[in-house]
């Protein structure tokens, strides 16, 4: 019997009203703005009317390095969202919004898999609500504003070679990162070097997960620096008169959208930055409002610990005032196995050697994890050609590191394969140990902040980085920036800043090539060797076989 589809099973699924969902965690009908029959945008009344409730308990769910063996990371959280329901937990999702980029590029979809999906898969992997083209549509105004000021005779006294500010696009064109702008004669402005970045880099989606409420909102979209003068001072968003417009583009895209599970749990899906190139969280608006209405949220943070979870912990906790009871890192029989040197091919074949030759990675997360005071448990997903075998020398291996494997088949069984995770993560929580601080304190010297990264989480002995880069890092702290976190963009593939050395290497060097403050969302990124802001498709891109059945319905999504 042929396995189903993601897109199969979603497309069985046995759908509520979203109102229904809403009532489960107490919002009225009259707070959802709907966007069909099952999904919806809560309101900002309600946000505001539930602000005085006490917080639910935070979970963070993360993963070892991504390998082509597929780890499961949204999987497990929506699994584990679905476990914590069925032990009688009132508890609440918290995922990120699927960008096109990657879409029609490596991954194909976003939203689980198998029995523990968040529906409608379509939808969300797609436009959803249109939350990241009104984060274009306000991203480029801003871009189409700056060019028109200085067309107009430029009153800032803008440097035209200092222009900051690139445009964005929800897709992956490697052949938009370096262009030039306005070629065509005295009509179409002044030629000048520009780019394109992915709408998932954008400092606007930065500001959009990170910001509180609407006025946050408009305070750190006029923080924008987009240029500078000819004596280097800043002009921000707010010079060129565009952060209202901006806001007003944003106003719904602001609001969480809800949805719900497979087995009609409530999701909150909204924000979605990368983990690699950004900050890697969904919005603080959406975990701060499930926190008010569950007891327990389930949020995750993109690619492996040593990415998402170092920028939730060190970036999103930090600026929202949230911290986590537990962390969740996920692992697979097949990424050990891939980690200890297996080809993808032959991942089907037991090889207890191999898992354990490839568990340091994950012992590697552990570590990292306990580094920011909060207990981990690890979650190994379960595939169908795992043997008992290989799963044991996983949950000994994490054993020997102080912490504990669970099995779990959610992506199989839905809930009833992800009860002994929840139960075990209920069990971390009540226990009470979490004592969450940050890597580093805010006055530290910017470079010292990357410097802690490298060495304390991807085991570096050393950044790389020109006089160019620190005299810039020396300026900003200057002019008052100096206490912002930073967000490392870096492969996700591997500790270091080569994507083919997996395991846990030591002995290597973190190259910074360039360094861009993000003064409205509040943190300085450093980007890492070969790391590319615009991804370009793969050889064969996802999109190939994605098409519209005879019955009108999407294939190729999974």
């Amino acid at each position: 019997m042929a396995v189903k589809t993601d897109i199969d099973i979603a497309r069985e699924a046995n759908k509520k009203p979203i109102q229904e969902i809403g009532a489960k965690l107490g919002i009225p009908d009259k707070d959802l703005l709907p966007f069909g029959h099952d999904k919806a945008k809560v309101s900002e009344e309600f946000i505001k009317s539930v602000q005085k409730n006490t917080d639910g308990k935070l979970i963070l769910v993360t993963a070892i390095n991504p390998t082509p063996a597929g780890e499961g990371k949204t999987t497990t959280t929506v699994g584990l969202g679905d476990g914590l329901n069925a032990i009688g937990k009132k508890a609440a999702i918290c995922i990120r919004e699927a960008s096109l980029g990657p879409c029609f590029g490596m991954k194909g979809g976003a939203a689980g898999g198998g029995y523990a999906q968040v529906v409608p898969m379509e939808e969300m992997n797609l436009h959803f609500t249109g939350d990241f083209h009104a984060i274009t549509s306000a991203h480029n105004l801003l871009s189409a504003m700056i060019d028109n000021h200085i067309y107009w005779g430029n009153d800032l006294d803008i440097d035209t070679r200092r222009v900051v500010w690139r445009r964005v696009m929800d897709m992956n064109d490697r052949a938009l990162r370096q262009i030039t702008a306005s070629l065509g004669g005295v009509a179409n402005g002044f030629p000048r070097e520009a780019g394109f970045d992915i709408t998932v880099a954008s400092e606007v989606m930065a500001i959009l997960c990170l910001s509180n409420d609407l006025d946050d909102l408009e305070k750190r979209l006029g923080d924008i620096i987009v240029a500078y003068r000819r004596d280097r001072s800043p002009v921000y968003c707010r010079d060129i008169k565009a952060d209202g417009a901006m806001t007003v583009l944003l106003q719904q895209a602001m609001q969480p959208n809800l949805v719900q599970t497979l087995e009609n749990n409530p999701a909150f899906v909204h924000g979605g930055p990368f983990a690699n190139i950004a900050h890697g969280c969904n919005s603080v608006v959406a975990t701060k409002t499930a926190l008010k209405v569950a007891d327990y949220v389930v949020t995750e943070a993109g690619f492996g610990a040593d990415l998402g979870a170092e920028k939730f912990l060190n970036i999103k906790c930090r600026k929202a005032g949230i911290a986590p009871e537990a962390v969740v890192i996920v692992a697979t029989v097949r990424a050990m196995k891939m980690n200890g040197g297996v080809a993808k091919g032959d991942l089907g074949a037991e090889n207890v050697d191999a898992v354990k030759k490839g568990c340091p990675n994950l012992g590697r997360h552990i570590e990292n994890i306990k580094q920011f005071g909060v207990p981990a448990v690890v979650a190994i997903n379960h595939f169908i050609s795992d043997t008992d075998a290989e799963v044991e020398a996983v949950k000994e291996y994490v054993t020997s590191q102080g912490s504990e494997a669970v099995l779990c088949m959610h992506w199989a069984n839905g809930s009833k394969g992800a009860v002994d995770l929840a139960n075990k993560v209920v069990e971390i929580i009540n226990g009470g140990h979490a004592q969450y601080a940050p890597l580093y304190p805010d006055d530290m010297p910017l470079f010292e902040k990357m410097e802690t990264i490298a060495k304390r989480i991807y085991r570096a002995d050393e950044v790389l980085a020109d006089k160019k880069i620190r005299d810039q890092l020396k300026q900003w702290e200057e002019a008052g920036y100096g206490n912002l976190p930073v967000c490392m963009a870096k492969t996700q593939y591997s500790f270091s800043t080569d994507p083919n050395l997996r395991g846990a290497p030591t002995g290597h060097s973190l190259p910074v090539r360039e360094v861009r403050l993000s003064a409205g969302a509040g943190f300085v990124v450093a980007i890492c060797g070969e790391i590319m802001t615009m991804p370009g498709l793969p050889r064969v891109p996802s999109a190939e076989a994605i098409h519209l059945d005879e019955n009108g319905d999407v294939q190729g999504l999974f």
